[in-house]
């Protein structure tokens, strides 16, 4: 007689586990947004050297580049789920056709984008803005245009490969294109080996062309590597089918208005902070810098953690998927504490790194502490995005935006800087607030959602 089968329990969840897989696909993400933003970095850098009025320009347009791109990028974040999921249950059909509507809707909304960014000056003096900083603004975006459409194909492939665990090509490629920025800015901007200096404009000239370098690397490299084998398939009716394209912008549209409401809350501080002058507005930029520099960290949590969901939800394990939440939440948080620890620390030190005129050094100084206060939620709520987005439920982050800083963030924001004349420290500790309360909500609903039918969580395309 054969001996009886013997069933194995599953094994327990392990969160060291999903802290190892979660790390492993995260620090790759989250090196190539650091590189990413160290771009503006070295543009505030090296800009803040030419001029207070032009270091403001390059403040006021970059905040004006991010909010108004925000949406675009969001559109095109709407395959997140679609790739991941369609990974995790071996559809690699599933995630080519993903990229492919990626890539047509990256192009058409680059249009409307690079037509905002055409009207920087004329939009920015409506809004109440010094006329000299706009039109310096204005020049900056010009010469920066390719950026609209070149970024936007990069975060279409990027999102591709990371859906399917590949998160390393992004890193390199932006790396190799982070050193041909500074080179390009060196030249451009202080006129270096024989070419004329052009200052501002020398600067939004640089990220242009690296902007433009930079897809097409990548996709230089998927295919020397053939990254895309068992996840592609030609390009047909169905890649521009219009049925599956508002699926796909059903999802993306929620993803591009949660970060445009977070983006133009942080542009609408910008304007108030516009309002008291320049040597304000340089503080600010250079506080919202470093700010905006440590969050790329967690934001590379959260694209690996909405990969992670997504493949979880595609491969059917929900318990692994409540696990993966906690674990993305811990790591979120983790790695602010340590950014608010140095930015609290080093309050003194960190903005004389960008060499602009002492006074903007030491308002940006009293600005750190409160930027570090609100680090912790800063990652969380990220993160919490990120897992949303993977379990196909990206409107949460759009509403708990609108509410925490629209209803309750700004408008204490103002009440607090005005009113109440505590000047630039009122509006940074509103922004606090706000990130807070949409942190806290959003813990709430993830966890809630993870919850669910692993069924409820499906947006594969039938």
């Amino acid at each position: 007689m054969s001996p009886a089968p013997s069933f194995e329990p599953a094994p327990e969840p392990s969160p060291h586990s999903e802290f190892r897989t979660l790390f492993g696909l995260s620090a790759p993400i989250a090196a190539s947004q650091l590189g990413m933003m160290t771009m503006g970095v070295i543009d505030t850098m090296m800009v803040a050297r030419v001029g207070a009025a032009e270091l403001a320009a390059v403040a006021i347009a970059s905040t004006w580049a991010w909010s108004s791109g925000s949406l675009a990028q969001g559109m095109v974040q709407g395959m997140d789920p679609l790739v991941s999921q369609a990974h995790g249950a071996g559809d690699g059909e599933g995630a080519a056709l993903a990229l492919q509507r990626g890539l047509i809707i990256s192009v058409a909304v680059s249009i409307p984008l690079m037509l905002l960014w055409i009207a920087t000056g004329p939009a920015l003096v409506g809004l109440g803005q010094d006329p000299e900083v706009s039109e310096l603004a204005g020049a900056y975006m010009l010469a920066r245009l390719p950026n609209a459409l070149g970024f936007l194909l990069f975060i279409a492939m990027r999102q591709y490969l990371a859906g399917r665990t590949l998160t390393r090509p992004a890193m390199w490629a932006m790396f190799l294109c982070n050193a041909l920025n500074v080179f390009l800015n060196w030249v451009l901007i202080f006129g270096n080996l024989g070419f004329p200096a052009l200052g501002l404009v020398g600067a939004g000239l640089a990220t242009g062309i690296t902007s433009v370098v930079l897809p097409i690397l990548l996709w230089a490299w998927i295919l020397r590597f053939r990254l895309h084998e068992g996840a592609w398939r030609p390009w047909d009716r169905r890649s521009f089918e219009w049925k599956g394209m508002l699926r796909y912008v059903g999802l993306g549209f929620p993803v591009g208005l949660q970060l445009a409401l977070e983006a133009n809350a942080f542009t609408l501080a910008m304007i108030m902070v516009g309002w008291m002058g320049v040597v304000e507005l340089g503080a600010h930029q250079i506080v919202m810098n470093m700010a905006s520099f440590t969050f790329m960290v967690p934001l590379g949590i959260s694209i690996g953690a909405s990969a992670r969901a997504g493949n979880l939800i595609g491969a059917g394990n929900a318990d692994q998927l409540r696990v993966a939440c906690r674990t993305g939440f811990l790591m979120g948080a983790g790695v602010m504490v340590i950014a608010a620890f140095c930015f609290i620390a080093f309050r003194n030190v960190l903005p004389t790194f960008y060499g602009a005129e002492p006074t903007v050094v030491a308002l940006a100084a009293t600005l750190l502490p409160i930027a570090g206060a609100f680090q912790i939620a800063d990652g969380v709520q990220v993160v919490g995005g990120g897992l949303m987005r993977g379990m196909g439920r990206p409107r949460a982050g759009a509403i708990v935006n609108l509410i925490g800083f629209y209803a309750f963030g700004l408008p204490l924001a103002y009440v607090l800087a005005f009113p109440l004349g505590f000047g630039m420290p009122g509006i940074w500790w509103g922004l606090a607030a706000g990130l807070g309360g949409v942190a806290l909500m959003l813990v709430v609903w993830v966890t809630s959602t993870s919850r669910r039918s692993l069924d409820e969580l499906n947006v594969l395309f039938d």
